[in-house]
């Protein structure tokens, strides 16, 4: 059971609930102990005195405010907590808003929002409904951990989240800040309709359990490889970009590519994808060459992207998340049944 992080009041109009917060994320990173090259030993973070070079306990630092060189205005832990708006312990809704107003880039993070007692239920329930059935969102404000929080408060699958955002000046310009962003160009009617039939072909149903991180998997057997006195492949460098003059060339390759898995074998046009031709008996049935079933020596000389292509054509699943080596041998395995059935 999770501990709550934060525990207080939600005020809204003239009704408050008593509520916790809990954090609705974990992270699964893998985290590495710091060591001095050449030995196990560890290798630690302390709080120095710089003046003296003596270590410093935590109850013994305070928070200092620089007002000139080395001239410092000092501030106690109970200061700041004196002058929290609402004393840190309510999440004061000041209004509601549509929720489509509220840009994606103001998101930060998300915590999960409880009554503290199942006697608050009532009216947890009913500020859930309501904000369901208007689609809207609660802003507030409120302090935890000596730092005031700008809101979001919803409704979502028979729960309040609480959405902490960023302030209006701690969101940046992107004119401002990206210096190569191009001037708004005209695209061609032709170039969008191929990118809008890319986007069309790959459009898909969102399902976050099918995704996963494939880096920390990598970090994982790269660990277990350098126990076992193994090497492990190093990953393929990034595609070359997109030229210009290419760019009706690469989305209609794009659009061709993805949309191969859904037509049917015989459309494949690939080197090695596996076509189909129909036997001489003219039973309809359908066998693969065996000059087109390329051996796992003959695949190793391919690049990745060309390995992706091929995988793609024979409709390899979680290929995208694969690499060089990885392909090679789902493409190798995708061939084996091929083979057997052309003998």
């Amino acid at each position: 059971m999770a501990r709550a992080v934060w525990s207080g009041v939600l005020t809204f109009g003239l009704v408050t609930v008593p509520v916790q917060l809990f954090s609705a994320t974990d992270s699964h990173t893998i985290h590495f102990h710091q060591l001095q090259r050449g030995t196990s030993d560890r290798v630690r973070n302390k709080r120095v005195n710089e003046r003296t070079g003596d270590e410093v306990s935590l109850e013994e630092i305070v928070k200092g405010y620089e007002t000139g060189e080395g001239e410092y205005v000092i501030v106690e832990p109970e200061e700041l907590d004196d002058i929290a708006p609402g004393r840190s312990r309510s999440i004061d809704v000041s209004g509601f808003v549509d929720l489509k107003d509220v840009q994606p880039v103001f998101f930060d993070k998300t915590y999960y929002l409880g009554p503290k007692g199942e006697e608050y239920g009532k009216v947890y329930a009913l500020l859930h409904d309501a904000l369901a059935k208007e689609d809207k969102a609660g802003i507030a404000t409120f302090v935890m951990r000596n730092h005031e929080y700008l809101v979001a408060v919803k409704a979502e699958a028979g729960i309040l989240t609480l959405h902490t955002l960023h302030w209006a000046d701690e969101v940046r310009d992107p004119r401002k800040e990206i210096e190569a962003l191009p001037a708004r160009r005209k695209t061609s009617e032709r170039e969008l309709s191929m990118a809008r039939q890319l986007i069309d072909t790959l459009s898909m149903n969102w399902k976050p359990e099918d995704w996963h991180d494939t880096f920390q998997e990598k970090v994982a057997a790269l660990l277990k490889a350098k126990q076992e006195g193994r090497e492990v492949e190093k990953t393929s460098p990034p595609p070359k970009s997109t030229n210009v003059v290419d760019l009706m060339e690469a989305l209609q390759a794009s659009v061709e590519h993805a949309r191969s898995p859904k037509a049917s074998k015989e459309k494949a046009t690939a080197p090695g994808a596996g076509r189909t031709t129909r036997s001489k008996s003219g039973s309809g049935k359908k066998r693969t060459s065996p000059a087109q079933a390329p051996k796992k020596s003959d695949l190793e000389d391919l690049t990745k992207a060309e390995l992706y292509r091929r995988a793609t054509d024979a409709d390899v699943q979680g290929r995208s998340s694969m690499n060089r080596h990885e392909l090679i041998n789902a493409l190798a395995r995708s061939r084996a049944p091929h083979k057997a059935r052309a003998a």
